[in-house]
């Protein structure tokens, strides 16, 4: 096994980490005084910091010059997109009782959930796009102009994370600054292509 297969190896076991204690912990009664709304709070923000970590491979890989960092990059959104589809499932079936009526007149009434139903939709496709064949049946160009998507779903996830919480609200607003840092560092790389870091040269042998 490569190094890189074995980093990938961690890095997918330990995303599953969280998800396992939050299992255990909810088999044994340990979710606190309302289990659904923890778990949800859990998954929620793990599906956005996973977003966020994505958005974050490339900045890292272009100031480190580090390009092996992109190997990770699909492997972080899919699990951004996994953890947001548990959050889903977890409202709609412990919270609305799988009851699409009730999930409607919810979503009506509370703007912010629309916010995250959003997010959620359009990271549709960059999920059902994150292999390799997909890069090369859709074209390189396409194919990143479809996944700034994740742009959107990113704020959209904030904004759904901070409407979502009626007193403290530190965790989201930290998110949201992390965030506004890595969108503003692609926009001044776009405009300002000289603030690319240069590829270190290889070592002498």
């Amino acid at each position: 096994m490569s190094n890189t297969s074995f980093a990938k190896l961690v890095v997918w076991i330990n995303a599953l980490v969280p998800l396992a204690i939050l299992c255990w912990d909810a088999l044994n009664h340990r979710l606190g005084a309302d289990p659904t709304k923890f778990a949800l709070h859990t998954c929620g923000m793990l599906a956005l910091i996973f977003l966020i970590l994505s958005l974050a491979v490339t900045p890292l890989r272009l100031v480190s010059g580090k390009n092996y960092l992109s190997n990770f990059r699909r492997m972080l959104g899919l699990y951004a997109f996994f953890y947001a589809c548990v959050h889903l499932c977890i409202y709609f079936v412990f919270d609305r009782e799988m009851s699409f009526r009730s999930l409607l007149s919810e979503t009506a009434k509370r703007p912010f959930i629309l916010y995250g139903m959003t997010a959620l939709t359009l990271m549709i496709p960059l999920a059902a796009t994150s292999t390799t064949a997909s890069v090369k049946r859709l074209g390189a160009a396409r194919w990143k102009r479809l996944h700034q998507l994740a742009y959107i779903s990113a704020v959209l996830g904030c904004v759904h994370y901070y409407y979502s919480l009626k007193a403290d609200r530190r965790q989201p607003i930290i998110l949201g600054i992390v965030l506004g840092v890595l969108l503003l560092y692609r926009v001044a790389v776009k405009y300002f292509p000289a603030l690319k870091a240069r590829r270190r040269a290889p070592a002498p042998a």
